[in-house]
């Protein structure tokens, strides 16, 4: 196997895509240890340390190519490299077109694509269509992206496939922190822009005063950073929250694992997230979560590893924080529940699926 996977970004990117792109790479090359070589090619990285890029690749990597935004260096590469491929893995609806290009280049060159989540809850533009159209498999990270993409394309059921995000072997922590003591801390990880208002972050943000009510030392913690950031400091100030909320900027993945390793609980209530990634990590550090019942967050979150909330409920936030704050969790089905989402597993389904 001789497989090309384009991507927006690798490792510049802070977000769930770049993270589980990575393991796409990892696992392909992982998949090519018969000796056919693994190609790359990412639009926004730049140079890229030669040491987290092994490590996500080792010797079945031949070519590699960040284009630093380039979108010129891009399609070029795309394509050079296309010519030299047996398949293509797509690791973004934008970029399908160049897969279908070098596919016309090459005519029976199987292209693939990667549907995370909101990107193809949409209507299609007539290149896209075409492009859907002919991939092999589109492989949609949840049931529900699915179902949104196949309400927008005319592309067969059974040309699409359901390839869960998977935990980074490389996150996982190495045993299992207790519940820290002291002030309970509620922790949301998330991209702080304004375009990303969906998060519902500024509902916790609303919830903290009902919270703080039942339990008054309890701390909402904000780890990311954006352009939405004012906003969310100007809505802590409006509600006199003081030192019940911290923002904590960004962390990097290391730094992370100790923010996981501090909260009682973790907290996104967003209504479009095509998977949710993100609790996988808290429920790997044995941390309940709090979700919206919304996108595909639902089939990550069960009953024993977090509890889920309608989206936009500030009464009914706090009201779900407050209980399980205050619920005794167990870890163990937790630790289960991100085990079921394991590297081994996902690059089995990918091997699956790449199979003749």
């Amino acid at each position: 196997m001789k497989p090309l996977l384009l991507a927006p970004e690798l490792f510049k990117g802070e977000g769930g895509i770049a993270r589980i792109l990575r393991l796409y790479l990892k696992a392909l090359c992982d998949l090519s240890v018969d000796g056919g070589g693994v190609r790359a090619a990412s639009l926004n990285d730049g140079p890229v340390d030669p040491g987290e890029l092994g490590r996500y690749s080792g010797a079945s990597l031949v070519e590699w190519k960040g284009c630093a935004g380039s979108k010129a260096a891009f399609c070029w590469a795309a394509l050079r490299m296309g010519l030299r491929s047996d398949t293509i893995v797509c690791g973004h609806v934008a970029q399908l077109p160049l897969a279908w290009a070098a596919a016309t280049l090459r005519p029976r060159l199987p292209y693939y694509l990667v549907a995370h989540g909101i990107e193809v809850w949409r209507p299609f533009s007539p290149l896209e269509r075409r492009a859907l159209e002919g991939a092999r498999c589109v492989w949609c990270v949840s049931e529900f992206t699915r179902s949104r993409l196949l309400e927008h394309c005319r592309v067969p059921r059974a040309r699409t496939a359901v390839v869960p995000n998977a935990l980074d072997p490389f996150l996982e922590p190495s045993s299992v922190p207790e519940a820290p003591a002291g002030p309970p801390v509620i922790l949301t990880v998330s991209r702080i822009s304004i375009a990303d208002g969906y998060k519902g972050i500024e509902h916790l943000i609303a919830a903290m005063p009902a919270v703080r009510r039942e339990i008054p030392d309890a701390r909402l913690r904000i780890v990311g950073r954006g352009d939405g950031l004012a906003g969310l400091q100007g809505l802590v100030g409006s509600l006199a929250l003081g030192d019940a909320v911290e923002f904590a900027g960004y962390r990097s993945d290391s730094e992370l694992q100790g923010e996981f390793a501090r909260c009682r609980l973790f907290a996104l209530p967003s209504q479009r997230e095509g998977f949710g990634l993100v609790y996988l990590e808290a429920m790997a550090h044995g941390r309940p979560c709090l979700g919206a019942r919304a996108g595909g967050t639902p089939e990550v979150i069960t009953e024993e590893t977090g509890v889920l909330v309608e989206y936009g409920d500030v009464p009914g936030i706090a009201a779900a924080l407050v209980a399980s704050l205050r619920r005794e969790w167990r870890a163990q089905p937790m630790l289960e529940r991100a085990r079921t989402f394991s590297y081994a597993r996902f690059k089995d389904r990918l091997a699956s699926l790449l199979s003749p």
